[in-house]
């Protein structure tokens, strides 16, 4: 499929007398698509069953004319204020017990049953009317589950979904009693009307409730998308999107993109570095104005996996953005850098948002590729040279890997429910290992949890994954590759107690997980080759082959064949070496990358990508800062 460009545009926003004007520019800029509607519910149906399609009409009619494609979203993500009027129970509400209020965005809970029929009916009304528009090409459901905290919702829609899911579930109270472990604390249940939600509580709540809570939740999110995408596709043949976003694991993205086409998300890395990453202060500096150098490239293949090989950028970055603790500027080049990484990682489309900055409500403050003046802003003629370049470019071929890691959402809640270490986080472990592959060069494939063929990879990694699947544990079984695995991993049952045979319990390997410590970070556990565990480690016997020993004399790494696993939260040096030594044992090729500098190979090229604030030589080739350099393969 040829890589295209697109913009986020809201015609509600600006006089009629200029979308014309706009829709020509947009054009002219070389960009082919323009996502509208997704927050426009309000002007839609401005009173209840009273519809107003009309300007919508013209505004889809004037960018198609123009020659641009139509990603229209379902409005559902703001629902207008009557609605309340309606459903005055429809609110979520937080695990402090306080109702989430109107007066921004995402107020609704997912469990609501009459605001899901809402859902549906505006939904069905755009479909009929939209369905067969030649200009819409793609649909966005709802915008950007999760955010702002809002897929647990602790109300009594969401109490009384809860019970229903357990009932279907379990079957009966004594059932769930068992799987729970309820006896404990003599917290036995004789009715399902009897259980209420994991809040609240004296102290923490029975971690296997909470992980049911937690699954609910996500299922929920996936059932209140196929309202939605089931009612489109009966009228519609254009692919389904939705755009996620970085580093959220409220819900399983897997589960959720089964039922869409593509997979998209919403890119912002200078804001995502300030917001969302818990790197050093010397790389937050290093990197103020560029973004982290693997964060966006760990979603790209991310998203890769959910979008079962389609995937876009629905909206990214083009300048400071207006949410972050601090909202840097980007250096002259990102905003095309940021484009060519994600095609060389596979994206079919990438979309900047927004196409002129608002001059009015919550995000003033967030640049687009307009200013509010309408006169250009620097990621204007950033775009219009990535629109300019593609046009010699082939179409988009990901290319291959040989290095898959395995990400699995459910890990992330059940370490999120029993973090045992005060800084245990599952996207942050996964995190550490994809970055160390990214270090050595690597393209890397990211997998779900229950992937049952992995014949395609000459090295597998699945690092902190609470319960392994019957089908990732065949696939490994007869892996002919080599895989690491660990620490913590298959250490909880289905039903989150531990497992007996005791963790790892690996198919042919002997070893047996006899004790766990988290550590403060300054307390590391050093390896007796170089680097150290930091922050959790595991104290293994058995009779599988030491590979690597720590110092106090416990196994770091243990093998069984191709089968590693490895006993701790290893640090860089240490990852380095062990993947490096797994890569060269497999015929792997690798390239030690510079401090931010980047690279990946598709099928016809191989990009390199200089995230640094300074020139690099390459191939003897000089990137500048916030370079691209390109060749083909």
């Amino acid at each position: 499929m040829k890589r295209t460009l697109g913009v986020c545009y809201y015609p509600e926003h600006w006089p009629e007398t200029q979308w014309a004007e706009d829709a020509a520019r947009m054009a002219g800029l070389g960009l082919t698509w323009v996502r509208i509607g997704e927050f426009a519910w309000s002007r839609m149906e401005p009173e209840p069953g009273r519809f107003d399609w009309d300007w919508l009409d013209r505004a889809i009619d004037t960018l198609g004319r123009a020659g641009l494609k139509v990603v229209l979203g379902t409005p559902t993500a703001t629902p207008p204020r009557w609605m309340l009027d309606k459903h005055p129970d429809m609110l979520a509400v937080d695990e402090q017990g306080r109702t989430r209020g109107f007066g921004s965005r995402r107020h609704y809970c997912f469990s609501h049953r009459g605001y899901r029929g809402e859902c549906a009916a505006i939904v069905t009304r755009m479909a009929e009317r939209y369905g067969k528009n030649p200009y819409v090409a793609v649909w966005q459901t709802d915008n950007e589950y999760a955010c702002h905290n809002t897929v647990l919702s602790y109300s009594d829609a969401a109490l009384h979904a809860f019970r229903d899911w357990l009932a279907q579930k379990y079957q009966s109270p004594q059932a769930l009693n068992r799987a729970w472990g309820n006896v404990f604390w003599s917290m036995e249940y004789a009715s399902f009307n009897d259980i209420g939600l994991p809040n609240l509580t004296v102290t923490e709540a029975n971690p296997a409730h909470v992980m049911d809570f937690r699954r609910f939740a996500s299922d929920e999110v996936a059932a209140f998308n196929r309202v939605q995408t089931d009612i489109l596709r009966k009228h519609s043949v254009a692919p389904i999107a939705h755009n996620y976003m970085g580093r959220v694991t409220d819900f399983d993205h897997f589960a959720t993109g089964a039922d869409l086409d593509i997979a998209s998300w919403d890119a912002y890395p200078i804001g995502f570095l300030s917001d969302r990453s818990e790197a050093s202060p010397e790389h937050k500096r290093r990197f103020l104005r560029q973004g982290d150098p693997d964060f966006q490239a760990f979603h790209h293949d991310l998203y890769r996996a959910v979008g079962r090989g389609r995937w876009w950028i629905m909206e990214q970055q083009p300048g400071p953005v207006n949410w972050a603790p601090y909202n840097p500027d980007p250096l002259p080049g990102m905003a095309r850098l940021w484009a060519w990484e994600a095609f060389a990682h596979g994206a079919e489309a990438v979309c900047y948002f927004r196409w002129r900055q608002a001059p009015f409500a919550q995000e003033t403050m967030h640049a687009g590729l307009l200013r509010p003046d309408s006169a250009a802003a620097p990621a204007f003629h950033e775009a219009g040279q990535v629109a300019g370049e593609l046009a010699s470019m082939p179409d988009v071929d990901a290319g291959r890997a040989d290095v898959a890691l395995v990400f699995d959402y459910a890990s992330a809640w059940a370490w999120e429910t029993q973090p045992q270490g005060r800084d245990f986080d599952y996207f942050r472990l996964v995190f550490s290992q994809y970055r160390a592959l990214r270090r050595l060069g690597l393209n890397v494939d990211i997998l779900p949890p229950d992937v049952a063929d992995l014949s395609g990879y000459k090295l597998v990694l699945a690092p902190g994954v609470a319960t392994l699947s019957d089908a990732l544990l065949g696939a490994l079984a007869s892996h002919k590759g080599a895989a690491l695995l660990g620490p913590r991993t298959n250490a909880k049952t289905v039903d989150f107690s531990t497992p007996v045979p005791l963790p790892p319990n690996l198919p042919g390997m002997d070893a047996v997980v006899m004790r766990v410590e988290s550590l403060p970070p300054d307390a590391p556990v050093p390896l007796v080759q170089g680097g150290a565990f930091t922050g959790w480690r595991e104290k293994l016997e058995g009779g599988a082959e030491v590979v690597e020993m720590t110092e106090d004399g416990f196994p770091a790494v243990l093998r069984a064949g191709g089968l590693h696993y490895l006993a701790g939260w290893a640090d860089d040096t240490a990852l380095d070496r062990i993947l490096s030594g797994l890569c060269a044992a497999q015929g792997i090729g690798v390239q030690s990358m510079p401090v931010g500098l980047r690279t990946r190979a598709t099928a016809t090229h191989r990009y390199w990508f200089n995230y640094n604030p300074e020139a690099v030589q390459v191939e003897g080739v000089t990137i500048p800062a916030a370079g691209v350099h390109w060749r083909a393969i």
